[in-house]
């Protein structure tokens, strides 16, 4: 077959989208211009990628498979651009970083001090919810993530750095702002805020309330932990954030940290890779920073402010 690297860019794009157009939109090019490279690349395998079900597309058996080969040969490319830059040392080089929304609220800090010992080293960063996160694992289109608890039912290597405590937040004006050792059963009337389904706040809020036997009345959902933290100032309802969100709304006394019993609940961030990574020098150093000196560059805020 004579199908080219960007055939199956291309290819790749359409597929994870399963449109033409939002694949056109990621890759900066026209519908026209894509669709004609999957039909040139159809034409060269010799049987269809897609097929057409009402308005939407789907990958055919051939698809899947052309897929898992496209993907293969990213990864022996990537594999191969991290040997020649292994040759380099450390003095230049790429990182890629995929971390929970929640996380990115100190991530940059760490990354800025790194960077200032490898001026010469660049860095995407994505930051993702829950979903994006085991999706870019699963995909190992990333050299790092940075997360709460890893997915159990994948070859992951996953080291705790940091632990994270979880706590519940109310605004100054809340009537158990004054309350101290406050019941657990005490919240059960509450309306608490949450994150959309597939955050990893979301499914980590639901596991603490299950293990505590907490049901919240009348959840209300917002999409950022901006968006819920302004939400809990405006008085909608309370919320269980991690304490690593909170720096600047507790210094300036827009949240209350709610003293109740069992709480703080401690969780652990990880840094996470596939199994199968094959970690350039510069991503094994960036790991080793994060297990050895992230504890001393991120301070837990005073639930006091």
């Amino acid at each position: 077959m004579n199908i080219t690297l960007r055939q199956l860019r291309i290819f790749d794009a359409v597929a994870r989208h399963l449109s033409f157009t939002r694949a056109s939109d990621e890759l900066h090019l026209t519908q026209p211009a894509v669709s004609m490279q999957i039909k040139q690349l159809e034409q060269e395998v010799g049987v269809h990628l897609f097929e057409q079900v009402g308005k939407r597309i789907y990958l055919t058996k051939a698809g899947d498979e052309l897929l898992r080969y496209g993907r293969s040969i990213a990864q022996l490319l990537t594999e191969a651009e991290q040997v020649f830059e292994e040759m380099k040392g450390l003095h230049r080089g790429h990182l890629g970083i995929t971390v929970a929304s929640t996380a990115n609220y100190f991530v940059p800090r760490l990354w800025a001090t790194f960077r200032m010992r490898h001026p010469s080293v660049s860095v995407s960063l994505d930051v993702t919810n829950r979903e994006g996160l085991i999706r870019a694992l699963a995909t190992n289109e990333t050299d790092l993530v940075i997360m709460g608890q890893p997915p159990e039912d994948m070859d992951l290597v996953a080291q705790i750095f940091m632990p994270n405590p979880l706590v519940v937040i109310a605004p100054p004006s809340h009537p158990l702002c004054a309350a101290r050792d406050i019941p657990l059963q005490r919240l059960k009337g509450e309306t608490f805020l949450v994150r959309e389904q597939g955050s990893g706040t979301r499914s980590l809020m639901e596991r603490v309330f299950a293990e505590k036997g907490l049901d919240p009345a009348t959840p209300i959902e917002m999409s950022s932990t901006e968006a819920l933290k302004q939400g809990v100032e405006a008085g909608l309802g309370l919320a269980l954030l991690s304490m690593h969100t909170l720096d600047m709304e507790l210094a300036l006394k827009r949240l209350v940290v709610l003293d109740v019993q069992g709480f703080p609940v401690l969780r652990d961030w990880y840094i996470v890779h596939h199994a199968s990574k094959r970690l350039s020098v510069i991503a094994q150093a960036f790991k080793d920073f994060i297990l050895n000196e992230s504890k001393s560059l991120v301070t837990v805020p005073s639930p006091t402010g």
